[in-house]
């Protein structure tokens, strides 16, 4: 007796659940896997919020990004006049000095260590790198956690 052409088509849906299914999945999540830790755009207030600074208010070209996978990391990038930088470090991270330590190639540095003393969801350390550029400074903000 030779099988009805219902039969067969039951027989091709369930095997292409049952095979499909897996491999489907395991493509979806090479896709996934391969874009984590990617960098994404973010709103600077977010991130400078997150990173425990603000933006101030002589920020020219503000760029901001955010990049997650086993940990977090944000970043910052804009420019502001060269005579409030150091002012600004001072104000953002009280009881941090910035500096040019030797380690540093740029005209001021500076690295907060929190210790636990951070947010919960905060960063556990944040690493500020300012390069003067005539009467503007370019300044590089780097926070994360583990």
């Amino acid at each position: 007796m030779r099988p009805r052409a219902r039969t067969w088509i039951w027989v091709t849906v369930l095997v292409s659940i049952f095979c499909g299914g897996p491999v489907a999945l395991l493509a979806w999540g090479a896709m996934a896997f391969s874009e984590a830790g990617e960098a994404q755009p973010v709103d600077c207030a977010d991130a400078m919020r997150w990173a425990q600074a603000t933006l101030p208010k002589s920020a020219v070209e503000p760029r901001c990004t955010t990049a997650s996978w086993l940990d977090t990391q944000v970043t910052a990038d804009f420019r502001m006049p060269r005579h409030e930088a150091a002012q600004w470090l001072a104000g953002t991270y009280p009881g941090t000095e910035p500096g040019k330590p030797q380690f540093c190639d740029h005209d001021l540095c500076l690295n907060v260590q929190y210790d636990g003393e951070a947010e919960p969801d905060g960063p556990v350390a944040v690493d500020v790198r300012v390069t003067y550029e005539g009467e503007s400074a370019l300044v590089h903000l780097l926070a994360f956690d583990t």
